[in-house]
């Protein structure tokens, strides 16, 4: 079990169209609130265990190229998702209410654009084959990427970047 002052690595996926890399480090602070969030696993993931300063690989989804485009970090706000009380949001979740809300959202501080790492050259790679975004069937907004995953795409594939 890691202890709250060692720092976790995420892989946090959005829609370039809603929120890419560029629309981050565009946003005051390079900051913006990961809300829209719909599965409880995720959910349970910023509230139990993302902590400020915890490492992001940003991750295009629902694109013509998914792939990391970015890092970042977590930068704390975890508060009630206001989205799901909106009928005119996306978002929105009748069986939620505000004396008894259901989802969550936190602030994600962009740090850098990354040149794009997609899928075909992850899987090239034997080191980051247990990453869960690469197993058949992950449909996660938000996973969990392991300490030696994250050295070693640091390490590998990032190290010419700048």
């Amino acid at each position: 079990m890691t202890d709250a002052s060692t720092p976790r690595y995420w892989l946090m996926k959005n829609e370039p169209d809603a929120y890419s890399i560029d629309h981050a480090l565009a946003a005051p602070g390079q900051t913006i609130a990961w809300d829209g969030v719909r599965n409880y696993q995720a959910r349970n993931y910023m509230r139990d265990q993302m902590r400020v300063g915890d490492g992001v690989l940003y991750w295009h989804s629902s694109c013509a190229e998914p792939g990391i485009y970015g890092l970042a970090r977590i930068a704390g706000g975890l508060r009630v998702d206001d989205s799901q009380f909106d009928p005119a949001s996306p978002y929105y979740d009748p069986k939620s209410s505000p004396d008894r809300p259901r989802w969550l959202l936190l602030d994600v501080q962009a740090l850098r654009k990354t040149r794009p790492i997609l899928i075909p050259e992850l899987r090239e790679h034997a080191a980051l084959q247990g990453m869960r975004v690469l197993q058949r069937g992950n449909r996660l907004s938000i996973t969990e990427v392991a300490p030696a995953e994250w050295d070693y795409i640091q390490r590998v594939l990032l190290q010419s970047a700048t």
